[in-house]
């Protein structure tokens, strides 16, 4: 259980606004008050100069530091869980690829077996991307994996109860059936990887589908006549449109054209980071599968781009710098709106009373200076805790 702590002199990032001159108590793993305050004790964090901001929840993330979620072991996930507290995520999913049945059902595993470390973001849950997705529309998911969707396969992954979300092409025969299944114990669903047509997709989204997996990449294009997956995506206010915003899967003026279409309340960042990311170019996988990473991008044998080696609080500064919009603007996209496409506003992504005391500290350039989880400092560039 944490103690009180207080932070002060920082500049707050609240749902509304940006409080200057309150402090923001936190006491038994979450947020108690937000209010101007002489008090004068020891167990403060002086934020002098920096941002107070909800912590960064990356919903689709596959590696880091040469480790894969398919890896299936503790040591990966907590590898990976130790490095994302260290760019201000406190919580994200760990996310699979199409593979056999055994091996996801091992990650799957792995993930429920395996606590979280002291020092490391909270994993909430497991993304299962495919491998129940269009052949056309693959990426760098292996042909080989893909296959319709199976009650007893997808009915196993469900009693595990850590499946949070999963990416599918509703197209597929059974989709309907799969969504139908899921939504009743609360798992979220996305579209990707899909050529779906536009009714297609609006019939998902009446099921309960509500996000889009990297939007624009691995789905259908927009035309004036035939709407496509894209147009759906677009369109439907209903879904809320993952971006890859790291200026190679998606160009910075699409980008921009596609905060206008759906607004800022419905697009939310991801890393969509592989086993490379924090590392350097040189041949790696995703999932099994062979990838080379030059220049930070990475591609598989066929040039099909193979996620990203960025990091979340890259993305967000890369938005930044391609779009214009400020920290206040930007940030959000990476915490309170998937919080919110997870069903979890008020508890996660947001400084509030009564939400779990997730925060980051950082300085002008969007560098994280300090990530605590559930009012516990698991990451302190500056020394702040000895100070």
């Amino acid at each position: 259980m944490s103690v009180p702590l207080r932070i002060r002199n920082g500049r707050i990032l609240t749902p509304d606004r940006v409080l200057h001159g309150h402090d923001l108590f936190l006491d038994d793993g979450r947020i108690q008050a937000l209010k101007r305050s002489d008090e004068t004790d020891a167990n403060a964090i002086d934020a002098r100069g920096l941002w107070v901001a909800p912590g960064l929840i990356d919903l689709h993330v596959h590696g880091a530091l040469g480790c894969d979620v398919m890896d299936a072991t503790p040591a990966a996930l907590s590898t990976m869980a130790r490095f994302f507290a260290q760019h201000g995520v406190t919580s994200w999913l760990p996310t699979t690829m199409s593979a056999s049945r055994d091996a996801i059902a091992a990650a799957i595993a792995n993930v429920a077996s395996c606590p979280r470390p002291e020092d490391g973001a909270q994993n909430l849950g497991v993304h299962v991307e495919g491998p129940f997705l269009g052949e056309e529309y693959r990426g760098a998911q292996a042909l080989a994996d893909l296959r319709l969707p199976d009650p007893d396969e997808y009915g196993r992954w469900f009693e595990c109860g850590v499946v949070r979300l999963v990416t599918l092409a509703p197209e597929l025969p059974g989709a309907d059936r799969m969504i139908d299944a899921g939504r009743q114990r609360g798992i979220e669903f996305a579209i990707g990887h899909s050529g779906a047509d536009y009714e297609t997709v609006l019939k998902a989204a009446d099921r309960g589908l509500r996000q889009a997996t990297h939007t624009f990449n691995g789905m259908g294009g927009l035309h004036h006549r035939q709407p496509g997956t894209l147009g759906a995506v677009l369109d439907d206010q209903r879904i809320f449109a993952q971006l890859i915003g790291d200026g190679i899967h998606v160009h910075p003026a699409v980008m921009r054209l596609l905060l206008r279409a759906k607004g800022l309340d419905r697009v939310l960042l991801i890393s969509d980071a592989m086993r490379a990311t924090g590392l350097g170019d040189g041949d790696y996988d995703l999932g099994g599968q062979a990838v080379t990473v030059q220049a930070g991008i990475a591609r598989s044998p066929d040039g099909a781009l193979a996620g990203s080696t960025v990091s979340l609080d890259e993305v967000i500064r890369r938005v930044m710098r391609f779009t214009g919009l400020s920290l206040s603007q930007a940030l959000p996209m990476a915490s309170t709106v998937p919080a919110a496409a997870m069903g979890l506003t008020g508890r996660k992504g947001t400084l509030q009373v009564g939400a779990d005391a997730d925060l980051i500290l950082l300085d002008d350039d969007a560098q994280v200076q300090l990530t605590m989880i559930g009012g516990q400092v698991v990451f302190d560039r500056q020394g702040f805790m000895n100070s």
